[in-house]
């Protein structure tokens, strides 16, 4: 593994906070970190591919960094984007017919739910590159993919943005991607899930077992 992630450089590090906001900028993660507490949470994780597992995240709450921001009366949604350095991440090298560099979406509401986090850490120790560090996002109600890794930009929209998959696989993969059991993938069913590691076969649980914390946002049908 480290022969791709070695070259990957995760220090000095920025995130760029723009669009409809009281207070863009660049922001040091270092800085950044000196001004929220970082706390571990145990989320079940959940991939569109039907597996799951327990992970023990370190991070602190996206609605930290909302409130940093303080968005204007027009944001509505939340536009990510990763890092974009093909001669550290041979992948994107590998695969130059996808639109690089990766890039997600939330609604304000759901970023600044209670349950989005800001990951710096993982297994109590800081984010291996591999799992996207030194800055990634969890929402453990939605499928893996939501969850985007190596974080520079940070832009809050008026309007929905366009999301990686949605764009290069729409029939597949929706804006929302939220847990839906009876909602199958075009190529699988996800009413089950293989856990890591016994890969034992669970029923999957309605937004990853969090609809008491998030089904109030949603209609029931947003995919």
């Amino acid at each position: 593994m480290k022969d791709l992630t070695g070259r990957f450089r995760t220090h000095p590090w920025t995130i760029e906070i723009r669009g409809q906001v009281n207070h863009p900028g660049k922001l040091d993660l270092d800085d950044l970190l000196k001004k929220v507490e970082l706390e571990e949470r145990l989320y079940r994780f959940r991939c569109v591919e039907a597996w799951s597992m327990a992970v023990p995240w370190t991070g602190f709450p996206m609605r930290r960094l909302i409130e940093i921001a303080d968005p204007k009366p027009k944001a509505k949604y939340v536009r990510f984007v990763t890092a974009n350095r093909p001669a550290e991440m041979p992948g994107m090298r590998k695969a130059p017919w996808y639109p690089w560099p990766y890039y997600e979406g939330l609604r304000l509401d759901e970023a600044a739910n209670e349950l989005t986090l800001l990951v710096t850490g993982v297994y109590g120790k800081p984010l291996p590159v591999q799992n996207g560090a030194p800055i990634r996002l969890i929402v453990p109600w939605k499928y893996g993919f939501k969850s985007i890794k190596s974080i520079v930009k940070i832009e809050f929209t008026a309007k929905r943005p366009r999301t990686f998959w949605n764009d290069v696989q729409p029939r597949e993969y929706g804006f929302y991607a939220n847990v839906d059991p009876t909602k199958p993938h075009p190529r699988w069913s996800q009413a089950t899930e293989k856990v890591i590691p016994n890969m034992e076969v669970r029923p999957t649980l309605p937004y990853n077992g969090y609809g008491e914390w998030v089904a109030q946002m949603y209609t029931g049908k947003e995919y």
